[in-house]
């Protein structure tokens, strides 16, 4: 089983940045699609980002060109880059990691606020 620790919440003010991280377990993160959903109070829980094994990368339109989700195979870390953050962004953010053959797995999450 694919363990997910995520890292990098906190409260930031609009237009600002945060990075969030997401290390999983295991001996073979270079083959897990690998992403980030995240959910606010009283909202289904929504794509963020996502990126295959091969580096092919997808985003919700909402965030298009804000934040950037890359993946670290030597460090067994996947990444999101979030610039100009809007109040809107404001949810609890987790990791997800498929692996081949495998449901997928769930990080607890981590709580990204933008509030000025």
């Amino acid at each position: 089983q694919v363990q997910l620790v995520e890292s990098g919440g906190g409260l930031v003010q609009p237009g600002g940045s945060l990075r969030l991280s997401c290390a999983a377990s295991g001996s073979a993160f270079s083959t897990f699609f690998m992403g980030w959903y995240r959910q606010s109070p009283g909202k289904q829980r929504e794509l963020v980002a996502t990126i295959s094994s091969g580096r092919t990368t997808n985003y919700a339109d909402s965030v298009k060109g804000r934040f950037t989700i890359s993946r670290d195979n030597a460090k067994n870390t996947v990444y999101l880059q979030m610039n100009d953050l809007k109040p809107e962004d404001t949810a609890v953010y987790y990791c997800y990691a498929v692996a081949p053959g495998r449901g997928p797995q769930w990080g607890q999450g981590t709580q990204v606020t933008v509030s000025s």
